[in-house]
């Protein structure tokens, strides 16, 4: 580790996009506008599943606790991002960079670990529909949580603090709209071979294996779906999963995109972009994706906005 002859970090300095004031306000109006719609539309799918009892199965219990993560993965990161871009100060101070850190962690394993779960339970509703309500119990379901639960806050501790260890001397300037794990260690001036090793590992165990395992569980549910003889049983099948592949393919692809691009001049703004897709479009888009197609949601929404009006009216007329 290098010697710093700063002793303590009290902030770093985060870096929007390179680009002129009318853009950065046009950037800002539009990421505002993701943070609300992310954070209702998420919120109005937990109240739905958490106040329709025909909701109360495993696959909208998973469901809401995506939405759940979703709510706080976007404003840990977003709020911040939104003020770094309008206003002139573009500090973050060094302990409320490592908690953004912790928050982005402890939310983005967990959302992997979730659609893997989504993944098992629409595996088991299509192979095994018979024994569909023997094997996703409320009691796995509860356990799959609170694994999910435990392992990410087990990342949510251990990263950031390896981080908070490393020596920050040549710069306090983050090329990044937040506090992401890679551009703080292109920053650090410590030997970070251990802490890659550690991220190495922890990719191909979560996010590698989880992918594996979401495809390994498709083409089985592929190969069942084939085997049905009905095309309108086929197309029944197919579309309980629908949602759920979307979600996976608007989640991984921009990361996996972002780590097989060549390097190139342009590509600190190229990463700012993509990170802000997964950041903020996909939480956005998650709610609509699972309610725009799903009968089910859209008829709980109904049933819920009529119990909110009566209410409502009944007050009124009182």
């Amino acid at each position: 580790m290098n010697n710093c002859e700063i002793t303590e970090l009290t902030e770093f300095y985060l870096t929007p996009f390179s680009t002129s004031r009318i853009n950065e306000l046009l950037i800002f109006i539009c990421f505002l506008f993701m943070y609300l719609l992310a954070v209702v539309g998420n919120l109005v799918i937990i109240v739905l599943v958490c106040g329709v009892p025909q909701l109360h199965t495993p696959m909208y219990f998973f469901l809401c606790n995506l939405s759940f993560f979703d709510v706080i993965y976007v404003s840990a990161i977003l709020p911040k991002t939104l003020s770094t871009i309008l206003r002139d100060d573009k500090t973050i101070s060094f302990y409320g960079c490592m908690i953004q850190l912790s928050f982005f962690l402890f939310c983005g394993n967990a959302d992997i670990y979730i659609l893997t779960s989504m993944a098992y339970d629409r595996y088991v509703a299509i192979c095994f529909p018979l024994r569909y309500s023997l094997i996703i119990t409320r009691k796995v379901c509860f356990i799959i949580a609170t694994s999910y639960v435990i392992l990410s806050v087990a990342n949510f501790i251990m990263l950031p603090l390896i981080m908070s260890t490393l020596s920050y001397c040549s710069s306090h300037k983050i090329n990044h709209l937040f506090c992401e794990i890679i551009p703080l260690m292109v920053l650090s001036t410590s030997d970070t071979k251990g802490v890659k090793l550690i991220i190495t590992m922890e990719d191909i165990f979560l996010a590698v294996l989880s992918l594996m395992f979401i495809l390994i569980s498709y083409v089985r549910i592929v190969a069942t779906i084939l085997k049905i003889r009905s095309s309108r049983g086929q197309l029944k099948a197919f579309s309980s999963c629908s949602s759920h592949i979307v979600t996976v393919l608007l989640f991984y692809g921009p990361s996996i995109f972002m780590y097989m691009k060549p390097e190139s001049e342009d590509s600190s703004e190229q990463d700012k972009i993509l990170s802000m897709f997964y950041v903020a479009v996909v939480p956005m888009l998650n709610p609509f994706v699972y309610s725009l197609r799903n009968k089910e949601v859209l008829g709980a929404a109904r049933r819920m906005s009529k119990i909110i009006f009566q209410f409502l009216f009944d007050k009124i007329k009182n």
